[in-house]
């Protein structure tokens, strides 16, 4: 059976069926649940991040790896899904990440049908500086690769942005947040600064802690930084060592000439402004 065979009160019905264990002493019984919030975007956003700060919260459940279910897996049917879901008591939200969802038309419609209640949360950060990071990213698995501004340009002379590639096309948030606010209201979704979930992540996880409706336990109390990569350190309790994000968070930025990202600034600028009224906040972006 597909997803798109399933309706919500039928895979409801279904959550019964689901693998079950008695938690340790707390007499709680832990199944695996859909989730009830996705992190749906943006790629190099800080995504990571969020996740990995949400986890230290006691009452949130995650995912691993990124399930890429409603973009990539979605024939695979709901109790795939489901499944690769963590296991989780009633006092515990899950959730899962996958930032591609952001920008795949399909997707909005395919989470409305399997819950038009889902929270949606979106990582937004610079756009000139995101794509900078998502090519980085991109060519530090290749050994040849064309310059940033070759690949941003479709013509050099005429500086004409190539909205075809990815990692420009991401950035356009307004363009990709109209497809979601057709299927979901506002008020489902909340927006975290990529900028200053790295400055001020104690700030950022007491909004994001509101908008899911747990407990405030994450404060600025529970960072730390970490001064050679530059990002912030969570930790559970308020004394002790913090959990840093490991591997290539930190990787340095390729050199891009002012002139290309002003060009870039230019270009972004109509969509951050629309962006801006679409959710009622301004990020300040140049």
């Amino acid at each position: 059976m597909t997803a798109g065979q399933y309706n919500t009160q039928q895979f409801v019905q279904s959550q019964s069926g689901s693998i079950n264990h008695q938690s340790m002493g707390e007499n709680h019984v832990q199944t695996k649940r859909l989730p009830q919030a996705i992190i749906i975007g943006v790629k190099k956003g800080g995504t990571r991040a969020l996740l990995e700060f949400l986890r230290a919260h006691p009452n949130v459940r995650a995912t691993g790896p990124e399930p890429h279910f409603f973009d990539k897996y979605y024939e695979r049917g709901l109790e795939w899904y489901r499944n690769l879901m963590p296991t989780s008591d009633p006092n515990q939200i899950t959730i899962e990440k996958t930032p591609s969802y952001f920008i795949t038309k399909e997707v909005p419609r395919r989470v409305f049908e399997m819950s038009s209640d889902m929270k949606l949360i979106v990582v937004v950060r610079d756009p000139v500086i995101r794509a900078i990071s998502d090519y980085a990213q991109v060519t530090s698995r290749l050994k040849k690769f064309k310059s940033f501004e070759e690949m941003a340009f479709i013509d050099n002379n005429t500086q004409i942005i190539d909205t075809s590639w990815a990692v420009i096309r991401i950035g356009l948030y307004a363009k990709h947040l109209q497809r979601w606010l057709q299927v979901f209201p506002l008020e489902q979704f909340h927006f975290v600064s990529g900028e200053n979930l790295i400055r001020n992540p104690g700030d950022e996880m007491l909004s994001v802690q509101s908008f899911l409706g747990l407990d405030p336990i994450l404060t600025h109390k529970n960072f730390i930084t970490n001064n050679t990569r530059g990002f912030p350190c969570v930790r559970k309790k308020t004394s002790g060592k913090g959990h840093c994000l490991e591997g290539n968070k930190g990787r340095p930025h390729p050199y891009v000439h002012p002139r290309v990202i002003e060009r870039l600034r230019e270009f972004y600028r109509p969509s951050n402004q629309k962006f801006y009224k679409l959710v009622g906040r301004s990020f300040d972006w140049p």
